[in-house]
C-alpha cells in the first residue's frame, strides 16, 4: 500500500478574517492511499491553533509504515489533521474497491442534502451589513465575532439579512462577563447559537452559567475523549473532521454525543469539496451544518459538492466515497 502527501492551494474568493487573522488561500494537503490498482483520497486542512502546519502534518503521514488499516489507525496517529486525511483516504478506497458507496460500508442511511451555514468574514459593522445583504437569500448566517466591538457588527447584519437564521461564532474571544452581558442582545436579535465563546482553557466559567442561547463547544471538543470535560458547559458539539482525526471518530463521537443529550453541530476548516464529502454524510440530521468550504473558495475540485436551495448534497463517487 503506497501514501503520498501533497500540498494544494485554493485561492478564496475574497479574504477570509477571524479575530486571529486573515488569509486569502486555503493551504490543504491531499492524501492518495493505493493498492497498486485502486486508490482513494483524502483532504485535510492543517490548523496552527492545534500546533499543526503542513510540514508537521505531512511528516506524520509519512512516518507510517506498513499496512495501514482504518481500525489500527488511531494506535498510529493522534486525533488531528493527519488521521483524518487517512482515515478518508481509506474509507474512499475500501469503498471503490467494493463497488459501493461509503454510507453503504459503514451502515447508514442514504444521505440527502442538508442546509448549511454561510458564514460572513469579520470586517466593519458596514462592511459586514453589506455581506448580510448580498446574502440575505440564505436561510442560515454564521458570524465571525470575538472583538471589543461585536454589538454593532451583530446589530449591522440582522439589519442586513432580517429573516436569515444567525449563529455567531466567538472563535474563544470572550471572557465570562463579555459573554453574560451580551447574552441578552443574542436572544433579543435571534442568534441560534454562540460557538466557542470562552477560551477552551478557560471554560470553567460556563458551568452553571444562564445559557438562554445555546453554546457549543468547538476548540474544547475534538472526539469522544472531550466528552467528560463537556459537562454542563456546553449543549451542542462541534464535530469537525480536521479535529475528531477522520470519519470513523467522527461518527462515533456523533453518537456518543447525541446519547449523553448534546446536539450536534458539524463544521470545517476552510478547505475544498473533497474535504467537506465526508462530513456530509456526519451532517445528517444535525441541529447546525457549517460546511461552506467550498463556498468560500475562487476555485475547487472536479466534481465538486452540489450547493443549492436545498443545501449541500452529498458527494458524487467521483469526489469521493
Amino acid at each position: 500500500m503506497q501514501i503520498t502527501v501533497t500540498p494544494e492551494t485554493f485561492k478564496l474568493a475574497q479574504a477570509f478574517t477571524i479575530s486571529r487573522g486573515s488569509r486569502t488561500e486555503a493551504n490543504v494537503l491531499t492524501v492518495r492511499i493505493s493498492d497498486g490498482f485502486i486508490s482513494g483520497r483524502g483532504e485535510c486542512v492543517p490548523y496552527a491553533r492545534y500546533g499543526e502546519t503542513l510540514e508537521s502534518v505531512t511528516a506524520q503521514i509519512e512516518a507510517l509504515s506498513g499496512p495501514v488499516t482504518r481500525d489500527a489507525l488511531a494506535d498510529f496517529l493522534p486525533a488531528g489533521a493527519a488521521r483524518n486525511a487517512v482515515d478518508c483516504a481509506l474509507w474512499d478506497l475500501e469503498a471503490k474497491k467494493a463497488g459501493k458507496r461509503v454510507w453503504e460500508l459503514a451502515g447508514l442511511p442514504t444521505p440527502g442534502p442538508e442546509i448549511t451555514a454561510y458564514t460572513l468574514s469579520l470586517d466593519t459593522p458596514d462592511k459586514m451589513r453589506e455581506q448580510a445583504e448580498k446574502n440575505a437569500f440564505r436561510p442560515l448566517l454564521k458570524i465571525k465575532l470575538g472583538t471589543p466591538d461585536d454589538m454593532p457588527r451583530l446589530e449591522a447584519v440582522r439589519a442586513g439579512a432580517q429573516k436569515s437564521t444567525i449563529i455567531v461564532d466567538a472563535n474563544e474571544g470572550w471572557s465570562a462577563a463579555v459573554y453574560a452581558d451580551l447574552a441578552p442582545h443574542l436572544v433579543r436579535l435571534g442568534v441560534a447559537l454562540v460557538e466557542q465563546p470562552l477560551p477552551a482553557g478557560e471554560d470553567e466559567a460556563l458551568a452553571g452559567m444562564e445559557r438562554p442561547v445555546p453554546v457549543c463547544a468547538d476548540e474544547s471538543a475534538h472526539d469522544r475523549a472531550s466528552l467528560p470535560m463537556l459537562e454542563g458547559k456546553y449543549d451542542v458539539v462541534n464535530i469537525k473532521l480536521d479535529k475528531t482525526g477522520g470519519l470513523t471518530e467522527a461518527l462515533a463521537l456523533k453518537q456518543a454525543a447525541l446519547a449523553e443529550g448534546y446536539k450536534v453541530m458539524v463544521g470545517c476548516m476552510v478547505g475544498s469539496s473533497l474535504a467537506m464529502a465526508p462530513a456530509t454524510l456526519v451532517a445528517q440530521g444535525a441541529m447546525v451544518t457549517d460546511l461552506d468550504g467550498p463556498l468560500l473558495l475562487a476555485e475547487d475540485r472536479d466534481h465538486a459538492l452540489t450547493f443549492d436551495d436545498a443545501g449541500v448534497h452529498p458527494p458524487m463517487a467521483e469526489l469521493w466515497g
